[in-house]
């Protein structure tokens, strides 16, 4: 079997869909493949880019040319979908790799009940976190505040250590106001978006009443997501050859 081929075989059996952290974890489990290469993850990565047999929906997301009509909405919208049904879509796949990140990283993970439902590559959100329920680790007005945030990781003291905001088309503000609220705790904060919303994040954050937490939040393109996404399971894929 050639080496597109394994991977053509890796998405057939997943719906003709798969991120390229999925494509690492799985395509070198396929018997009867030669790689004949020190860098197998670079390849893979080579290979996804052949127009002949791939397309790329989202960043780190690829498809079958063979599965495109055959793909549900939540991974490839068609054009009759509604900008606020697409909206949605983006937003739950970017909290899906943030989620499945933050497992990988033995982080226990938290996302709010409403999103809880909603499909990420074929799951439910809540099938993929690790926590059903916020750990009260503060008051309840805090509490509250807490259960909004999109992604959540905490660490083996059960308290938080990361925050996520998705904004797709959303207020930046909002979200910035948020994590205002939880400025005691010694915890991470992230704005997740397109980055040419990178400028708005930085006028926003300017502004004075931000000033506690302005050095505690940076801001990640859905591009560097992804790519941190990738690159987490290649080094999962390496330390689980090793058994680390």
């Amino acid at each position: 079997m050639k080496q597109h081929e394994a991977v053509i075989k890796v998405m057939e059996q997943n719906n003709g869909f798969a991120t390229l952290g999925y494509l690492y974890q799985e395509v070198l489990k396929v018997s009867g493949v030669e790689w004949k290469t020190k860098t197998p993850f670079a390849s893979i990565r080579r290979i996804v880019q052949d127009e002949r047999f791939f397309f790329k929906i989202r960043p780190g997301l690829w498809a079958l040319n063979s599965y495109k009509n055959k793909l549900p909405p939540e991974i490839f919208p068609t054009k009759d979908q509604s900008i606020k049904k697409q909206e949605e879509f983006n937003h739950t796949y970017y909290q899906g790799l943030l989620v499945e990140i933050g497992n990988l990283k033995r982080f226990q993970t938290f996302i709010p009940n409403q999103d809880k439902n909603k499909i990420y590559l074929g799951k439910r959100l809540g099938e993929i976190t690790t926590i059903g329920e916020l750990y009260k680790f503060a008051y309840d007005n805090i509490l509250q505040k807490a259960r909004t945030v999109d992604v959540s990781w905490f660490n083996t003291r059960k308290m938080p250590s990361m925050l996520f905001e998705v904004e797709h088309l959303a207020d930046i503000q909002n979200s910035l106001l948020k994590f205002m609220e939880l400025q005691d705790f010694y915890v991470k904060f992230y704005i997740v978006a397109d980055e040419v919303r990178e400028r708005e994040f930085e006028a926003k954050l300017s502004l004075s009443a931000f000033t506690p937490i302005q050095k505690r939040i940076k801001f990640m393109s859905y591009i560097q997501l992804s790519d941190w996404h990738t690159k987490t399971y290649e080094l999962t894929s390496i330390e689980n050859t090793f058994n680390l």
